[in-house]
């Protein structure tokens, strides 16, 4: 079924999720030296990236600055890494997929045993309306938005505006929300360890830059650098769930396979940003068998070329559903407020 949208097919009929998740376990073995080689391919640029920042903020901060993308899509890149090891498919061992995470966690600034969880959580109740608040951008339907006060209104629409989701948000995310277990409290003394240990890292890290390259010049390198790596990843989580034709359904209608396949989009990225994403936007074929290492989703693509138009975006597509904030129970899909607004009148 042709999508008159230009984005592709929305659901060929020829996949059944169920039986290719199935086949896709064959994809799902990690390779140890590839893994080693792609961590080693993003820390040791990603380090000499930010070395060269430090070193030339005296020489001429705004010619320095233009190296803080570079840096900052390398960060990306490690923090891509750092999902995989939270879905155990990095490494082979579980001890190597965890220490490598939790390692990571202290660049990132993401305590990794809670962002595990977290994400765990978001994978397991995708598209199912009655499971959602865990690891996901918040998501009203048409009548539960005009259900609420005339306040709480303004703050679900100004959660949903771009600046908030892609500027204010990350920031509040990265620096401030995961130096606690936020939703994760009450769960056990492992995760309260996972964010406090994360925050002691990056603070030790943090206060070495400062001691040799004192504090201005850490503030005006390593903040730029997270702020583009937090909002470019969230910009790519944004647009592998929200989109027009995304799948939510209540619980008693609500598939997991179907979720994940049809519920998540193909960004479809052009190289070096493929490369430096990680692969993430083959995030259809990521979440119905997210045991596949992001270094081995282009070879499903290839062995499954019907996947391709599924869902698809590119860059430039995917700014049309950064307006889409509500979701349609009676239509099926992702609405703007102007058109929920429209609609009840």
């Amino acid at each position: 079924m042709a999508d008159a949208k230009g984005l592709g097919e929305t659901r060929p009929l020829s996949i059944d999720p169920r039986k290719l998740v199935a086949e896709l376990k064959g994809f799902a073995a990690p390779s140890p030296s590839r893994s080693f080689v792609e961590l080693a391919v993003t820390l040791l640029p990603f380090c000499g990236a930010v070395l060269i920042m430090l070193l030339g903020v005296e020489a001429g901060y705004y010619l320095t600055l233009a190296a803080a993308p570079l840096a900052g899509l390398l960060l990306l890149r490690l923090f891509i890494i750092q999902h995989d090891c939270g879905h155990g498919s990095f490494f082979a061992s579980r001890s190597g997929n965890d220490w490598t995470g939790r390692a990571l966690g202290a660049l990132t600034f993401t305590p990794y045993d809670c962002w595990k969880r977290s994400h765990a959580l978001h994978h397991a109740g995708t598209g199912n309306l009655d499971a959602r608040g865990f690891g996901d951008v918040d998501t009203l339907t048409v009548r539960e938005f005009f259900a609420r006060s005339r306040m709480q209104r303004l703050f679900y629409r100004i959660y949903r505006h771009p600046i908030v989701l892609f500027g204010i948000g990350p920031a509040y995310l990265f620096l401030l929300r995961h130096r606690l277990p936020i939703g994760l409290m009450n769960q056990g003394s492992k995760y309260w360890l996972s964010a406090i240990a994360t925050s002691v890292a990056t603070g030790v890290l943090l206060a070495a830059l400062i001691y040799f390259y004192g504090l201005l010049t850490t503030v005006l390198v390593v903040f730029p650098v997270l702020l583009i790596a937090a909002s470019t990843g969230v910009w790519l989580f944004y647009i592998q769930h929200q989109f027009e034709d995304a799948h939510w359904d209540r619980k008693t209608n609500w598939s997991f396979h179907e979720a994940a396949l049809f519920g998540s989009s193909h960004l479809d990225l052009p190289q070096p940003l493929r490369w430096f994403t990680g692969n993430i936007g083959v995030h259809h074929v990521h979440h119905l068998a997210s045991r596949v290492p992001f270094y081995r989703l282009m070879e499903v693509m290839s062995a499954y070329p019907e996947l391709r138009n599924l869902n698809r975006f590119n860059a430039l597509q995917s700014i049309k559903p950064i307006w889409l904030s509500l979701w349609d129970e009676d239509e099926r899909r992702l609405v703007t407020f102007r058109e929920a607004r429209l609609k009840s009148i």
